[in-house]
């Protein structure tokens, strides 16, 4: 049971938290990419980021290396004062760069090598044994794992079989209905979420959320440990700059 407690909210242990935003950078190299160069700071951008409120900076580094590159997740590592999740398929490549960096947290993510963004969870009953494995590859390391997946129960209870500590609910289903029937498109996820709490795994969430459809999601799942989200916030930036844009998103957080 998690009650409300001035925006925070504490678990059956006392544990008190708030939902934590963390800032997907990777569309801001997709930007330096595009031309060359060093600009825009990618580096900077993690900076400020965390300067101006984020309370965790995520990267996703693809082996076609078309925005974050392995090596900015190296060069980031030090400058990371919040919290750092590394999302990721896990190939050899990835897993080889996670143990050397040693993020806070590993998000893993099914998603093929060409795909233009993650697209769905894990089938976690299909590939229950391989992520059992990866899983207890990174918690020997000290490091956190969370699962990408949907809201079936069965991908959310096979994903507690693997020995892993969150799962993050894949919510582009949510934001797509959102606009047409918000209490139906909510619906699934806090279902879900409920869920995966009772089996005792935090829970993240991410893909689509925006200033639009966030605040909703938080309201009906208000145990939320961490919001994840990159596309939206920084194009939201562009227009009403990084700080305020910031400081918007964690407004939709807090209530």
């Amino acid at each position: 049971m998690l009650i409300l407690h001035h925006n925070n909210y504490t678990d059956q242990h006392g544990e008190y938290y708030m939902t934590k935003l963390s800032i997907n950078i990777n569309k801001i190299a997709t930007l330096r990419n595009a031309r060359g160069g060093n600009i825009p700071n990618v580096l900077n951008a993690a900076v400020n980021c965390q300067l101006f409120g984020a309370d965790g900076i995520t990267v996703h580094p693809r082996p076609d290396e078309r925005h974050i590159r392995y090596r900015d997740v190296l060069e980031m590592r030090p400058i990371i004062k919040t919290e750092f999740n590394i999302e990721g398929n896990p190939s050899d490549s990835f897993i080889d760069l996670v143990l050397s960096v040693k993020p806070d947290q590993v998000t893993l993510v099914p998603d093929r090598h060409d795909a233009i963004t993650s697209n769905a969870g894990w089938d976690t009953l299909r590939h229950r044994a391989f992520l059992t494995d990866v899983v207890s590859t990174f918690r020997k390391a000290g490091i956190r794992t969370s699962l990408f997946v949907d809201t079936e129960s069965v991908n959310i209870e096979n994903a507690v079989l693997t020995g892993t500590d969150r799962v993050e609910l894949y919510t582009e289903p949510y934001a797509s209905l959102f606009m047409k029937n918000a209490a139906e498109a909510v619906g699934p996820f806090v279902r879900a979420a409920e869920f995966a709490r009772d089996a005792g795994l935090g829970v993240n969430a991410g893909h689509d959320l925006n200033l639009d459809n966030l605040n909703y999601l938080h309201t009906n799942i208000p145990w939320l440990m961490e919001v994840s989200i990159g596309h939206a916030l920084i194009s939201d930036a562009l227009y009403l700059g990084l700080e305020n844009t910031i400081q918007m998103y964690k407004r939709q957080l807090s209530g």
